[in-house]
């Protein structure tokens, strides 16, 4: 065990953020934190690297173990270059370097017992700095700023230039170089496209020490961690496997959970019916009986009902109207900043339906295109047309459809003013905004709530073609989730841009690559373009145009084999017979339990009869006629107490 964190516990004012959170590392696992946003996931981090105190428990690390932390967001200043930043981290191999050269150049002037040590100290360091790779520290590093998405002309660019994405790619750069025991990751997929990911896969599956990823890219998660600790409403836990793993688990024990609470809530309802029944017989032992049920409902451990937080946005796209079947046709478009040409000769058809996703690499005019087809940048050639009834909605990554000065409340009434105050609460209310915080201004929302309010107006468009520019960015796994089901269940059209795999996985029906200034079309999902990219990349010819998938279209599942179908189908009738005998059985009993309360019920009523006979005065006098009531009564008594136990029996 290289870490381990108990009973951590940590509240800012009254909010409890984490409550007796519990967890270790063994050395060389690779483990994700995963929760809601506001679930405490940086908290937990920033506490163990000791940013912040702890409430209650403890961290404890391995004797000797070092720790490196990627925070979110970073503040790197710099005057060095990009290269020279990360050279930084390297500093004991260049100066151990620096000494080696050193003693070469004093060794050829020393003798005697003096050269002995130089040679022992030069042996010595040579050994060292073969250990630590000093020989290829510096392809290393180039191997690493490569990997993370910098080109050699990038490596000379000074720190303080940079954008905030670049500068948290150069700390991780820095970071990973560092090799620490233990690595901590606050989202460090957010600044890197999807070359650079599968990249930093590889490097951390690879990498000898623990690994702790903070992450909303579940499909980053999948192919790199072993281990997954929720965060869920302030508690912990923990699961064995990857996200996929972990998801399947979390249904099925929040299902287990729920079938739990439910089948006691019903035994509970039952007994108490079962005691009201036998208390009714009011007879010494059924009333017994009812104390005794009483007692063993007194000491059950109420379940308490699964309950999960308010995370959950109610979205729902649905158009208005039905488009054409041809939604959208280009036709030789091109654009181009400068030198920096984009795409050119680009040609694409759009059908009523499609769920498109367009990937590539960063700055390959991905977001220019979306923004060229919403008429925000001019295109420098081509033309775009659209089809009949097409009415478009738009989704900006950078919110350019938002007004930073507005309220929520008025950012909807002015968009769509003949809704009335009601709709738009509920509605605002539905993204998970509610009370005072309509009235919140959209320049002081963070990034994910500034999503949320894009993805309430997009629903309320009622649009038949949605333009979706990086939707994923900000919204943690819960929301994209949400946002997955509500695409899949779209009657509508959707074009998207997006770097999220898992996203674009479970909702794309065709893959639009923009490489080499044009488009490589994949008919299917990620996993599809994965299986055939290189396929089409030994196909695929520069001057080409609009190639199409060369492969075919999607496999389809192959038929069943001979004598499958018969198999179904006998399982089939077995289980048919199986229900129909286990019903029969719950027939039989609901009738048994009937006859039971209908002949207890009649010879309660003859008790009652043969009392009331004992009362009267001439049947005291009449000892034969007193002997003959007695053994009815006794006879009815006895009958009585076997069918108590014969209800309480089928009862259950």
């Amino acid at each position: 065990m290289i870490l381990s964190c108990s009973h951590i516990s940590k509240s800012f004012g009254t909010d409890v953020i984490l409550d007796d959170i519990s967890f270790h590392i063994e050395d060389h696992e690779k483990t994700a934190i995963v929760g809601i946003n506001g679930a405490g996931k940086s908290t937990l981090l920033k506490i163990i690297v000791g940013e912040l105190r702890a409430d209650e428990g403890d961290v404890v690390i391995a004797k000797g173990k070092t720790l490196g932390y990627l925070a979110q967001h970073q503040d790197l200043t710099s005057h060095r270059t990009i290269y020279e930043e990360l050279l930084e981290v390297k500093r004991s191999l260049i100066d151990m370097e620096e000494r080696i050269r050193s003693l070469e150049a004093e060794m050829k002037h020393a003798d005697g017992r003096e050269l002995e040590k130089m040679l022992e100290t030069y042996t010595r360091l040579n050994h060292q700095f073969e250990l630590e790779n000093g020989y290829s520290y510096e392809s290393e590093i180039i191997g690493v700023l490569k990997g993370l998405g910098f080109s050699e002309e990038d490596f000379q660019q000074e720190i303080s230039t940079l954008s905030g994405g670049q500068k948290t790619r150069v700390s991780l750069g820095k970071l990973l170089l560092s090799k620490p025991d233990i690595i901590l990751l606050d989202e460090p997929t957010n600044h890197l496209d999807m070359g650079s990911i599968a990249w930093l896969e590889t490097y951390l599956l690879n990498y000898k020490g623990a690994v702790i990823i903070v992450a909303h890219d579940r499909y980053f998660l999948d192919r790199v961690v072993t281990k997954i600790v929720e965060l869920d409403q302030g508690r912990g836990h923990v699961f064995a496997g990857n996200y996929s793993a972990y998801s399947q688990k979390k249904a099925m024990v929040r299902e287990a959970q729920m079938k739990a609470y439910l089948n006691q809530q019903q035994e509970i309802r039952h007994q108490e019916e079962v005691i009201a029944k036998l208390k009714s017989f009011n007879r010494e032992k059924s009333i017994k009986r009812a104390e005794s049920r009483e007692k063993m409902l007194a000491k059950i451990q109420i379940l308490d009902k699964p309950t999960e937080a308010n995370d959950e946005m109610n979205l729902r796209l649905e158009p208005d109207i039905t488009s054409g079947n041809d939604v959208m046709t280009v036709r030789n478009l091109a654009k181009s900043f400068g030198d920096n040409h984009l795409f050119s000769h680009i040609d694409m058809d759009i059908k009523r339906g499609e769920r498109v996703a367009v990937i590539g690499n960063n700055g390959t005019g991905k977001t220019t295109l979306l923004k060229i087809i919403n008429e925000m940048v001019p295109a420098d050639a081509g033309e775009i047309t659209l089809g009949t009834r097409v009415r478009i909605g738009y989704y900006d990554q950078e919110h350019q459809v938002l007004h930073m000065d507005k309220t929520l409340f008025d950012e909807l009434q002015d968009t769509y003013p003949n809704l009335n105050n009601t709709r738009i609460r509920n509605v605002l209310a539905a993204f998970l905004f509610t009370g005072d915080d309509v009235f919140k201004k959209i320049g002081d929302l963070s990034g994910g709530e500034r999503g949320r309010v894009s993805l309430a107006k997009l629903m309320l468009s009622n649009a038949n073609f949605l333009i979706l520019d990086e939707p994923t960015n900000h919204l943690d796994i819960v929301s994209k989730e949400i946002l997955e089901h509500a695409l899949n269940q779209y009657t509508g059209t959707v074009l998207y841009v997006s770097h999220d795999r898992y996203f674009i996985n479970q909702t794309a029906t065709r893959i639009l690559e923009l490489t080499g200034e044009t488009f490589l079309n994949y008919i299917g999902n990620y996993d599809y373009y994965l299986e055939k990219r290189e396929l089409m990349n030994s196909l695929y010819v520069p001057d080409s145009q609009n190639l199409s998938d060369r492969s075919g279209t999607n496999e389809t599942s192959s038929p069943l084999k001979p004598g499958s179908s018969p198999s179904l189908e006998t399982d089939g009738k077995q289980d048919w017979k199986a229900r129909k005998e286990e019903q029969a059985k719950l027939r039989k009993k609901q009738n048994d339990l009937k006859k039971t309360e209908e002949e207890i019920a009649s010879l309660e009523e003859r008790d009652g009869e043969l009392d009331q006979e004992l009362a009267r005065p001439e049947v005291a006098s009449d000892v034969g006629k007193l002997m003959e009531i007695h053994k009815e009564q006794e006879s009815v008594r006895e009958r009585l107490e076997k069918l108590y136990e014969v209800w309480e029996s089928l009862a259950e």
